[in-house]
């Protein structure tokens, strides 16, 4: 194997390992969860915010029931939602 055959696959190693998702602390697993279960990946972060700031548990609870409603089309939408209203 030659120097550049090892520095491109060296690359190669680098741009696969950083599109895994890796999870330190419990709230990010919680907040990849929520994503996960609102079909929401693209807001993944966020959802991690929320798992850090608030109670997560709670959190899961919201998503798994809207997760269950087959009229949602927006399911992140209204789970932000719901987190926001006043009665949550």
């Amino acid at each position: 194997m030659t120097t550049l055959e090892s520095a491109e696959n060296y690359l190669e190693t680098l741009k696969n390992r950083g599109k895994k998702s890796r999870v330190y602390r419990n709230y990010q697993l919680i907040g990849l969860e929520i994503a996960l279960l609102l079909d929401d990946e693209k807001h993944k972060s966020l959802y991690i915010k929320l798992a850090k700031e608030g109670d997560p548990q709670e959190l899961i609870r919201l998503a798994k029931e809207v997760a269950t409603r087959k009229r949602a089309k927006n399911k992140g939408g209204y789970f932000m939602k719901l987190l926001k209203s006043p009665k949550h």
